[in-house]
């Protein structure tokens, strides 16, 4: 029955997490995954550099996991570093999900994803995102929208993916793909360079809350954006020329160069998580003692 189940239904069944609801079905995305992790394996030789910042978060939190777009094959690098032992739901564009006669739906959903309508405020798209997250699921956004340099559109960032994380109560981590767009080039011949997925450290969304309140969750996207370009050129963050990747987008340099903010592993992050719930917990139980401090 779950082979002819209808993929829109798939999009709000858990792959993973804390819900005791109905898990989706998983034996295609398995065997999407065996097939591919197999393939790329053997002409990619790829590796992934400090998986435990995403490991670290199993069981204990959502996580939004963000990334800079170079590539077509970014996703299926992103989806294949987060396997077997977690699922990605990735925000793809709805246009995607019709292709091949609702074919690539079915391909897409039963790998995790789920749709979002490009240039508008899905409201419908936010809240299955920010259910995932309140369910400890891996949420996986593309802030730049579309490949950089790969159509005529200007590089632009959206704070989506802020506004998810603070909607869900989730950490954002920045990651990269490194090489995936040297596989196929315009007017070359397909390649296959020796990939690596690389992940940094969580950033939280509070950690911005030094700046104006219009301006949070743009400045908030824009630094996990430059902590992704730092991986991927391989330079510290502050090296990045943000005004060269992104011409006509606000530039936050001289916000952070003035304000410095706090960088966190997934360990520390997490152990404070378990605090949290702990207190939370013991003020269920009454446990503890002292008066208003479960306020």
């Amino acid at each position: 029955m779950s082979l002819i189940l209808p993929y829109e239904k798939i999009w709000d069944m858990p792959y993973d997490g804390a819900s005791d609801e109905k898990q989706a079905p998983r034996l295609v995305g398995n065997l999407i995954y065996g097939f591919l992790a197999f393939v790329f394996k053997i002409c990619f030789r790829y590796r992934v550099d400090n998986l435990e910042s995403l490991r670290g978060f199993k069981g204990e939190s959502g996580v939004v996991v963000v990334a800079n777009h170079t590539s077509f094959l970014d996703v299926v690098f992103m989806y294949l570093a987060s396997r077997p032992s977690q699922w990605i739901r990735f925000l793809g564009r709805e246009n995607l999900f019709g292709n091949a006669h609702g074919l690539a739906g079915h391909i897409l959903s039963r790998v995790g994803a789920f749709p979002i309508k490009r240039d508008s405020a899905d409201r419908t798209a936010i809240k299955r995102a920010t259910r995932m997250l309140k369910n400890e699921e891996i949420v996986g956004i593309l802030p730049e929208g579309t490949r950089r340099g790969k159509s005529d559109r200007t590089p632009e960032i959206h704070s989506g993916a802020a506004f998810i994380a603070k909607m869900g109560h989730a950490p954002i981590l920045p990651m990269t793909v490194r090489n995936a767009e040297r596989i196929k080039e315009k007017g070359k011949f397909l390649r296959f360079p020796k990939v690596t997925i690389e992940y940094g450290d969580p950033l939280l969304v509070s950690d911005f809350d030094f700046l104006p309140k219009e301006d949070r969750l743009d400045g908030c996207t824009w630094y996990a954006m430059r902590e992704c370009f730092a991986l991927s050129l391989n330079v510290p963050a502050d090296q990045v020329d943000m005004t060269e990747l992104f011409p006509e987008g606000r530039d936050f340099t001289a916000a952070f160069a003035d304000h410095r903010v706090a960088r966190r592993t997934t360990e520390e992050l997490v152990a404070a998580i378990r605090e949290k719930k702990a207190a939370k917990a013991r003020c269920a139980s009454k446990e503890t003692p002292a008066e208003g401090a479960c306020a």
